[in-house]
């Protein structure tokens, strides 16, 4: 019950703190999931989530999307998502490259987790240095834009950051270009869950399908709570907050600590 609980306020947090912080719902989600279970489970349910709201979304906003970029981004996106899901479920029962003792308790460096952990702070750094940020590409690159954004998305659940750095130059209104940022997360989802699924036992995702459905409905509510009060409004200092955390969770992640 108490993991229940706290699943459920981090997801209606972190579903509202998308509003203002500039991070997107799995970058702030998945470090607290991964706090509860294996990293490889934690970003199969993270992506479950991420999905469902993804869908949510995509039912208020999915006619203002775009077609011809989302089939030529998304198509690519779609296929290189299996083959970064695909490498996840590869690296799940490799050997600890390091293990090591605190006290009376053991731990165990993992390269899943150390990738994780690397991949986590670099999409951070994306998105909140200024430099990285602004970072642009022509509207010739979709493609490759597509199978970088799917297979990152695939292999950790991270595609947000270098999606937008694709799609800003393509022209499109401000509610085109969130709907169709929707549309092909969408696609990506459902590439590597169909991988995950297939992967991971039945038993994980039953086992803690009431955690989902509870953290999916938390972040429904925080997104109802934050479109309504809080109008996307971006803070600086939130944003630096948010990100000291990721990486504090990053590092312990990268040292076998979470």
């Amino acid at each position: 019950m108490a993991e229940l609980i706290v699943l459920c306020v981090s997801a209606f947090l972190t579903s509202l703190l998308t509003f203002f912080s500039g991070f997107g719902l799995g970058t702030i989600l998945l470090p607290v999931f991964a706090i509860f279970f294996p990293v490889e489970v934690a970003i199969a349910l993270t992506g479950v989530v991420h999905f469902l709201n993804n869908l949510f979304k995509l039912s208020l906003l999915g006619l203002n999307a775009d077609r011809e970029v989302v089939l030529r981004f998304g198509i690519p996106a779609f296929i290189a998502a299996f083959a970064g899901a695909w490498l996840l479920l590869q690296m799940t029962d490799m050997k600890p490259v390091y293990e090591y003792s605190l006290g009376e308790r053991n731990y165990a460096i993992t390269p899943l987790k150390l990738i994780i952990s690397a991949l986590l702070m670099l999409f951070t750094f994306m998105e909140v240095v200024p430099f990285l940020k602004n970072v642009q590409f022509g509207k010739d690159k979709l493609i490759i834009g597509g199978i970088l954004s799917g297979f990152f998305g695939g292999l950790s659940g991270h595609q947000g950051a270098l999606r937008s750095a694709f799609l800003i130059k393509c022209g499109l209104s401000k509610e085109a270009f969130i709907a169709t940022g929707i549309a092909i997360a969408c696609m990506v989802d459902l590439s590597r869950l169909g991988v995950y699924i297939k992967g991971f036992s039945e038993s994980q995702l039953g086992k803690n399908m009431v955690l989902v459905i509870g953290a999916t409905v938390s972040a429904f509510v925080g997104a109802y709570v934050g479109n309504r009060f809080i109008k996307s409004v971006t803070l600086n200092t939130v944003q630096i907050v948010v990100s000291v955390m990721i990486f504090i969770l990053a590092i312990a992640l990268g040292l076998g600590i979470v």
